[in-house]
């Protein structure tokens, strides 16, 4: 975890950081439930902090999601996540501000 806490603090964008974080935390299954849901309020805590608008992901199919999520556990692969991640940021954007 503290490799991963480093490894996220090289990026620029908070975007991108966020993006690690919601994964990596998810990944690392700390709780025996709600781990998604403890990434996703962490997640937008910093993104409020860092004067980004929170993400809801109320608009993604929750199968979706959830196939994005099992693509970076088993595969390494962020493509999918952070296609829906990017979605979520725009819809957020166009209807909250």
């Amino acid at each position: 975890m503290k490799n991963n806490c480093y490894f996220c603090t090289d990026f620029h964008l908070y975007t991108t950081m966020d993006i690690y974080r919601e994964v990596l935390l998810s990944y690392i299954q700390a709780f025996a439930d709600g781990n998604k849901r403890t990434a996703r309020i962490t997640s937008n805590a910093i993104l409020i902090a860092n004067g980004y608008c929170p993400l809801s992901f109320r608009s993604v199919d929750s199968i979706d999601y959830k196939k994005a999520m099992l693509i970076f556990y088993e595969q390494n692969n962020l493509y999918a996540f952070k296609q829906i991640f990017m979605e979520q940021f725009k819809f957020a954007v166009r209807e909250y501000f």
